[in-house]
This record gives structure tokens, sequence and C-alpha cells, in this order.
């Protein structure tokens, strides 16, 4: 790909690429690094290019992986509507409930965080990033019933292992009431 191709191409996504990752972000100049961050990894990549079938989607990608890596080194990834116990707190809740609340999100960013790359990617961008199937499927080149298998799988493993963990911590401390 031609420094004209490339600027044809890829530059002309800027803006898009820049809302994508003020929305992980959350911050103008961290977004215009990610943005400049992405263009410089698609150029190192210019002669890879063209096999790809959208080259719009390979720079969404990246820029959602390259944000997702920066949250990951600096700070944990909050789940949208749960861990903001502004959107879910009343005056009814207790400190207790919050804590509660608070260790929940918690587990459930662990168990996503170590779920095979391919289930964790699909979690992400169906449940986190709010994708449709159509778009997930676009940027993984699956077949759109391999997503909704493999999201279906990623769905139950979560489940299972928030189900046990949630056991064993309750076990634990009821088995601690107990002793007491």
């Amino acid at each position: 790909m031609t420094r004209l191709e490339f600027n044809n191409h890829i530059l002309q996504l800027g803006r898009k690429l820049y809302l994508v990752a003020y929305r992980f972000l959350k911050s103008q100049e961290e977004a215009e690094d990610a943005v400049q961050e992405v263009f410089i990894r698609l150029w190192n990549r210019k002669d890879q290019l063209e096999q790809y079938d959208s080259i719009e989607a390979l720079a969404v990608t990246t820029t959602k992986n390259y944000c997702i890596d920066q949250l990951r080194k600096t700070r944990t990834i909050p789940l949208e509507g749960v861990a903001d116990n502004r959107l879910m707190h009343s005056d009814r809740e207790t400190p207790d409930i919050l804590m509660e609340r608070n260790e929940s999100v918690s587990i459930m960013q662990t168990i996503i965080d170590n779920l095979p790359d391919t289930y964790r990617d699909i979690v992400i961008k169906k449940e986190i990033d709010g994708l449709s199937y159509e778009e997930i499927s676009q940027i993984t080149r699956q077949n759109i019933n391999t997503l909704r298998v493999n999201l279906s799988r990623a769905r139950n493993m979560i489940r299972d292992e928030f189900k046990k963990i949630k056991y064993d911590y309750e076990g634990n401390k009821n088995t601690s009431r107990k002793v007491l």
C-alpha cells in the first residue's frame, strides 16, 4: 500500500477511531494518542492490509484492542452500568450491599479476563462494547452461528465459574460463622 492509498483509506477513519477510543478511555488526550498509535501500527503493516476484507473493521478492532490494553495497564475495565454504583445506588442500599456488588463486579472482571481468548473477545465485543453479531462477524471473520455458539459457551463458563466462586465464598463465610 502506497502512502497515498494509506492516506485515502486509513487516515480518513481518524474521527471514527477517535470516537471509539474516547468511548473507552474517557480522555481527549488519551484518545488522540490511541489513534496515533493505531495509525502507526497500521502503517507498519501497510503491506499486509490489502489481504483484509475490511480495513475499517481492522482499524476499529485495533483501536479497541489498544484501548483495552491501555485500560488493563492503568485501571480495571468497568462493566457498563454495573460498576457505576451511582446508577444502581438507592437510599435503601446498605454499605454491605454495595460492597457485595463491587465484589461481584470484580469477580466478573477476573472471570472474563481469564476466559480463553476467543471467548473473552466475543464477550467483550457483545456484552461490553454492545456490538451486533453482524459487526462481530465482520471483525472476527467468524460465521454468525459460530459466534452465537461461542458466546453461549462463554456465558455458561462465566456463570459456572461465578457460581463456584460465590459458593466457595459463601461456604467459607457460613463455616466461619458456625465456628464462632
